[in-house]
Protein backbone atom coordinates (compact mmCIF):
# COMPACT_ATOMS: atom_id res chain seq x y z
CA UNK A 1 0.00 0.00 0.00
CA UNK A 2 1.36 3.45 -0.77
CA UNK A 3 2.09 6.49 1.49
CA UNK A 4 -0.05 9.03 1.17
CA UNK A 5 3.02 11.47 0.37
CA UNK A 6 3.75 8.67 -2.86
CA UNK A 7 -0.32 9.50 -3.50
CA UNK A 8 0.20 13.37 -3.71
CA UNK A 9 3.50 13.20 -5.72
CA UNK A 10 2.04 10.81 -8.14
CA UNK A 11 -0.83 13.55 -8.77
CA UNK A 12 1.73 16.70 -8.43
CA UNK A 13 3.93 14.81 -11.51
CA UNK A 14 0.77 14.27 -13.86
CA UNK A 15 -0.40 17.54 -13.19
CA UNK A 16 2.94 19.29 -14.18
CA UNK A 17 2.57 17.39 -17.00
CA UNK A 18 0.04 18.75 -18.27
CA UNK A 19 -0.09 22.56 -17.33
CA UNK A 20 2.18 24.99 -18.61
CA UNK A 21 3.68 28.32 -17.23
CA UNK A 22 4.51 28.35 -13.29
CA UNK A 23 1.32 29.47 -11.61
CA UNK A 24 1.49 30.70 -8.27
CA UNK A 25 -2.21 31.08 -7.53
CA UNK A 26 -5.01 28.75 -7.21
CA UNK A 27 -8.77 29.36 -7.65
CA UNK A 28 -11.56 26.81 -6.19
CA UNK A 29 -14.95 27.24 -7.35
CA UNK A 30 -18.27 26.66 -5.18
CA UNK A 31 -21.50 25.61 -5.97
CA UNK A 32 -23.08 27.72 -9.18
CA UNK A 33 -19.62 29.24 -9.65
CA UNK A 34 -18.00 27.17 -12.12
CA UNK A 35 -18.88 29.95 -15.04
CA UNK A 36 -15.89 31.84 -13.27
CA UNK A 37 -13.75 29.02 -15.20
CA UNK A 38 -15.18 30.38 -18.78
CA UNK A 39 -13.24 33.77 -17.96
CA UNK A 40 -9.75 31.77 -18.35
CA UNK A 41 -7.82 32.11 -21.13
CA UNK A 42 -5.60 29.47 -22.52
CA UNK A 43 -7.37 26.92 -20.66
CA UNK A 44 -6.03 23.20 -19.99
CA UNK A 45 -9.13 21.17 -18.86
CA UNK A 46 -8.39 18.05 -17.06
CA UNK A 47 -11.77 16.52 -15.45
CA UNK A 48 -11.24 15.37 -12.22
CA UNK A 49 -11.58 11.16 -13.40
CA UNK A 50 -8.25 11.64 -15.29
CA UNK A 51 -6.28 13.07 -12.42
CA UNK A 52 -4.92 9.92 -10.45
CA UNK A 53 -5.89 9.40 -6.95
CA UNK A 54 -8.29 12.62 -7.08
CA UNK A 55 -11.84 12.17 -6.18
CA UNK A 56 -15.22 12.87 -7.83
CA UNK A 57 -17.41 16.15 -7.32
CA UNK A 58 -20.83 14.40 -6.74
CA UNK A 59 -22.34 17.61 -5.56
CA UNK A 60 -24.85 19.67 -7.41
CA UNK A 61 -23.47 22.42 -9.43
CA UNK A 62 -20.03 21.35 -9.78
CA UNK A 63 -18.81 20.26 -12.98
CA UNK A 64 -15.74 18.36 -11.34
CA UNK A 65 -12.85 19.88 -13.72
CA UNK A 66 -8.89 21.11 -13.02
CA UNK A 67 -8.02 24.11 -15.30
CA UNK A 68 -4.77 25.55 -16.29
CA UNK A 69 -5.12 28.72 -17.97
CA UNK A 70 -4.85 32.46 -17.30
CA UNK A 71 -6.49 34.68 -15.46
CA UNK A 72 -5.78 38.50 -14.87
CA UNK A 73 -2.89 38.34 -17.15
CA UNK A 74 -1.33 35.42 -14.79
CA UNK A 75 -1.00 31.83 -15.19
CA UNK A 76 -3.41 30.22 -12.65
CA UNK A 77 -4.74 26.87 -11.48
CA UNK A 78 -8.36 26.00 -11.12
CA UNK A 79 -10.59 23.73 -9.68
CA UNK A 80 -14.28 24.06 -11.26
CA UNK A 81 -15.94 22.12 -8.17
CA UNK A 82 -14.33 21.26 -4.91
CA UNK A 83 -15.01 17.75 -2.46
CA UNK A 84 -17.02 17.79 0.74
CA UNK A 85 -16.88 15.44 3.75
CA UNK A 86 -21.17 15.21 3.15
CA UNK A 87 -19.85 13.20 0.35
CA UNK A 88 -18.70 10.42 2.33
CA UNK A 89 -14.48 11.64 1.98
CA UNK A 90 -12.46 11.83 4.74
CA UNK A 91 -11.03 15.09 5.43
CA UNK A 92 -7.62 13.73 3.79
CA UNK A 93 -9.53 13.26 0.81
CA UNK A 94 -11.55 16.27 1.16
CA UNK A 95 -8.17 18.22 1.33
CA UNK A 96 -6.11 16.49 -0.97
CA UNK A 97 -6.10 19.02 -3.97
CA UNK A 98 -4.46 21.49 -1.45
CA UNK A 99 -1.36 19.41 -1.18
CA UNK A 100 -0.94 18.50 -4.59
CA UNK A 101 -1.00 22.28 -5.64
CA UNK A 102 1.48 23.44 -2.94
CA UNK A 103 3.92 20.26 -4.49
CA UNK A 104 2.36 22.09 -7.94
CA UNK A 105 4.28 25.52 -6.52
CA UNK A 106 0.85 27.59 -5.54
CA UNK A 107 1.74 29.83 -2.72
CA UNK A 108 -2.03 31.57 -2.61
CA UNK A 109 -4.99 30.25 -2.87
CA UNK A 110 -8.70 31.96 -3.52
CA UNK A 111 -11.39 29.94 -2.07
CA UNK A 112 -15.49 30.82 -2.98
CA UNK A 113 -18.44 29.28 -1.91
CA UNK A 114 -22.52 29.88 -1.91
CA UNK A 115 -23.18 30.19 1.82
CA UNK A 116 -26.74 31.28 3.66
CA UNK A 117 -26.90 34.56 5.28
CA UNK A 118 -26.76 34.91 8.86
CA UNK A 119 -26.18 38.88 8.89
CA UNK A 120 -29.87 40.47 9.44
CA UNK A 121 -28.09 43.05 6.91
CA UNK A 122 -27.21 40.46 4.29
CA UNK A 123 -29.04 40.21 1.38
CA UNK A 124 -29.28 37.06 -1.77
CA UNK A 125 -26.42 38.19 -4.20
CA UNK A 126 -23.99 39.98 -1.77
CA UNK A 127 -20.74 38.98 -1.84
CA UNK A 128 -18.98 38.69 1.39
CA UNK A 129 -15.27 38.75 1.76
CA UNK A 130 -14.22 35.84 4.54
CA UNK A 131 -12.54 37.52 7.26
CA UNK A 132 -12.45 34.38 9.57
CA UNK A 133 -14.22 31.15 10.07
CA UNK A 134 -15.86 28.95 12.74
CA UNK A 135 -14.80 25.62 12.14
CA UNK A 136 -17.59 22.94 13.24
CA UNK A 137 -16.14 20.38 10.65
CA UNK A 138 -13.60 17.36 11.94
CA UNK A 139 -10.26 19.11 11.73
CA UNK A 140 -8.27 17.93 8.09
CA UNK A 141 -4.78 18.07 10.43
CA UNK A 142 -5.98 15.48 13.08
CA UNK A 143 -3.50 12.14 12.80
CA UNK A 144 0.17 12.20 12.50
CA UNK A 145 1.43 15.69 10.73
CA UNK A 146 2.66 15.88 7.69
CA UNK A 147 5.89 17.32 8.07
CA UNK A 148 6.81 17.76 4.89
CA UNK A 149 3.98 20.27 4.60
CA UNK A 150 3.71 21.44 7.93
CA UNK A 151 4.18 22.38 11.50
CA UNK A 152 2.34 20.32 14.07
CA UNK A 153 0.30 23.47 15.66
CA UNK A 154 -0.30 25.68 12.79
CA UNK A 155 -1.37 29.14 13.58
CA UNK A 156 -4.73 30.63 12.45
CA UNK A 157 -5.00 33.99 13.96
CA UNK A 158 -4.53 35.28 10.20
CA UNK A 159 -6.27 32.39 8.13
CA UNK A 160 -7.25 34.87 5.65
CA UNK A 161 -4.69 37.19 4.59
CA UNK A 162 -5.18 40.65 5.53
CA UNK A 163 -3.27 42.42 2.34
CA UNK A 164 -5.66 40.18 0.30
CA UNK A 165 -8.67 41.62 2.06
CA UNK A 166 -7.34 45.18 1.85
CA UNK A 167 -6.48 44.76 -1.81
CA UNK A 168 -9.70 43.80 -2.59
CA UNK A 169 -11.67 46.27 -0.42
CA UNK A 170 -9.63 48.63 -2.56
CA UNK A 171 -10.24 46.90 -6.14
CA UNK A 172 -14.17 46.75 -5.10
CA UNK A 173 -14.62 50.40 -4.60
CA UNK A 174 -12.74 51.50 -7.85
CA UNK A 175 -15.19 48.77 -9.73
CA UNK A 176 -18.44 50.07 -7.41
CA UNK A 177 -19.26 46.67 -6.42
CA UNK A 178 -20.65 46.06 -3.03
CA UNK A 179 -19.02 43.76 -0.68
CA UNK A 180 -19.54 42.41 2.89
CA UNK A 181 -17.22 41.73 5.19
CA UNK A 182 -17.53 38.47 7.64
CA UNK A 183 -17.07 35.36 9.62
CA UNK A 184 -18.15 31.98 7.53
CA UNK A 185 -19.20 29.21 9.59
CA UNK A 186 -18.27 25.77 8.45
CA UNK A 187 -20.44 22.96 9.20
CA UNK A 188 -20.99 19.49 7.74
CA UNK A 189 -24.05 19.30 6.01
CA UNK A 190 -25.64 17.70 4.05
CA UNK A 191 -28.85 18.94 5.63
CA UNK A 192 -29.82 22.06 5.60
CA UNK A 193 -29.53 24.67 9.16
CA UNK A 194 -32.85 24.77 11.17
CA UNK A 195 -33.64 28.29 12.23
CA UNK A 196 -32.48 27.82 15.61
CA UNK A 197 -29.20 26.73 14.46
CA UNK A 198 -29.04 29.74 12.21
CA UNK A 199 -29.75 31.92 15.38
CA UNK A 200 -27.34 29.80 17.60
CA UNK A 201 -24.50 30.74 15.08
CA UNK A 202 -25.39 34.28 14.64
CA UNK A 203 -25.12 34.69 18.19
CA UNK A 204 -22.04 32.57 18.44
CA UNK A 205 -20.31 35.06 15.64
CA UNK A 206 -21.13 33.98 12.76
CA UNK A 207 -22.27 36.05 9.65
CA UNK A 208 -22.44 33.35 6.82
CA UNK A 209 -22.93 29.42 7.07
CA UNK A 210 -22.05 26.21 4.41
CA UNK A 211 -20.73 23.21 3.92
CA UNK A 212 -17.32 23.95 2.80
CA UNK A 213 -13.69 25.86 2.62
CA UNK A 214 -12.47 25.68 6.22
CA UNK A 215 -11.27 22.24 5.71
CA UNK A 216 -9.48 23.77 2.79
CA UNK A 217 -8.23 26.90 4.46
CA UNK A 218 -6.82 24.97 7.72
CA UNK A 219 -4.83 22.86 5.04
CA UNK A 220 -3.62 25.81 2.91
CA UNK A 221 -2.18 27.57 6.28
CA UNK A 222 -0.39 24.35 7.40
CA UNK A 223 1.36 24.59 3.94
CA UNK A 224 2.34 28.23 4.38
CA UNK A 225 -0.48 29.37 1.47
CA UNK A 226 -2.12 32.95 1.58
CA UNK A 227 -5.74 32.75 1.69
CA UNK A 228 -8.84 34.51 0.40
CA UNK A 229 -11.98 33.47 1.02
CA UNK A 230 -15.34 34.77 -0.46
CA UNK A 231 -19.34 34.30 -0.34
CA UNK A 232 -22.08 34.68 -2.08
CA UNK A 233 -25.08 34.90 0.22
CA UNK A 234 -27.64 32.73 -1.29
CA UNK A 235 -30.35 32.66 1.05
CA UNK A 236 -31.37 34.50 4.19
CA UNK A 237 -31.43 32.63 6.88
CA UNK A 238 -33.18 35.19 9.44
CA UNK A 239 -36.31 35.23 8.56
CA UNK A 240 -38.67 32.24 7.66
CA UNK A 241 -42.12 32.97 6.11
CA UNK A 242 -44.73 29.57 6.38
CA UNK A 243 -43.85 28.52 2.62
CA UNK A 244 -40.03 28.73 2.93
CA UNK A 245 -37.48 26.19 2.14
CA UNK A 246 -33.87 25.89 1.59
CA UNK A 247 -33.21 24.42 -2.05
CA UNK A 248 -30.32 23.44 -3.69
CA UNK A 249 -31.47 24.29 -6.97
CA UNK A 250 -32.27 27.89 -5.71
CA UNK A 251 -28.68 28.44 -4.54
CA UNK A 252 -26.96 27.27 -7.87
CA UNK A 253 -29.33 29.84 -9.56
CA UNK A 254 -28.18 32.65 -7.07
CA UNK A 255 -24.84 31.84 -7.29
CA UNK A 256 -24.61 32.07 -11.33
CA UNK A 257 -26.24 35.42 -11.04
CA UNK A 258 -23.26 36.54 -8.83
CA UNK A 259 -20.13 35.06 -10.92
CA UNK A 260 -19.74 38.27 -13.06
CA UNK A 261 -18.97 40.40 -10.21
CA UNK A 262 -17.02 37.58 -8.20
CA UNK A 263 -14.89 37.48 -11.77
CA UNK A 264 -14.28 41.06 -11.82
CA UNK A 265 -12.84 41.29 -8.70
CA UNK A 266 -10.89 37.74 -8.51
CA UNK A 267 -9.06 39.06 -12.26
CA UNK A 268 -7.96 41.98 -10.73
CA UNK A 269 -6.83 40.75 -7.46
CA UNK A 270 -4.93 38.10 -9.24
CA UNK A 271 -3.59 40.66 -11.22
CA UNK A 272 -2.08 42.86 -8.65
CA UNK A 273 -0.60 39.88 -6.60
Amino acid sequence: MKETRDLYAETASFLAACISGKPETAVILGSGLGSLADAIEEPTIIPYHQIPHFMRSTASGHKGNFICGKLGGKSILAMQGRFHYYEGYTMEQVTFPIRVMKLLGIKNLFVSNAAGGINTSFKVGDLMIIRDHINMMPNPLIGPNKEEFGTRFPDMTRAYDREFIRLMEEIAAEKQIALKKGVYVGLTGPSYETPAEYAFYGKAGGDAIGMSTVPEVIVARHCGIRVFGMSVITNEGYHFADDFVNDANDVIEAANRAAERMTTLFSELIARI
